[in-house]
């Protein structure tokens, strides 16, 4: 249903940074884990880093030091900034998040990490 909207992908390169941001009702953003997921052509999507409403963070090794997750409370927006990035992180990047037992993803913004 679409709830969640990605943005801030794009074509950069090898060593650079992007930061992707991801808007949300505040019923699925305000109570609940969010996170960010990637999908590399030909690969299952992954989890790449996710946020509770706590602001406890958890990232999988391969970002892990590269990339932080953030919420920003009062703007009902998710955001990844990712440096240092790599050709594997190539990828579209969907976010994530929750409405009691509901489930919610983005339709994914796409990053390309290419001289």
């Amino acid at each position: 249903q679409e709830a969640l909207v990605e943005s801030g992908g794009g074509l950069v390169q090898p060593g650079g940074s992007l930061r992707l941001s991801c808007v949300a009702p505040e019923e699925i953003f305000s109570r609940n884990v969010m996170a960010w997921y990637r999908q590399a052509p030909g690969k299952q999507r992954e989890l790449v880093a996710q946020i509770s409403s706590l602001g406890t963070t958890y990232y999988s090794e391969s970002v892990t030091g590269r990339f932080t997750i953030s919420r920003d409370s009062a703007k009902n927006t998710l955001s990844l900034q990712m440096s240092e990035l790599r050709p594997e992180d190539t990828a579209v990047y969907y976010c994530h998040g929750n409405r009691g037992i509901q489930e919610f993803w983005g339709r994914g913004t796409q990053v390309t990490v290419s001289s």
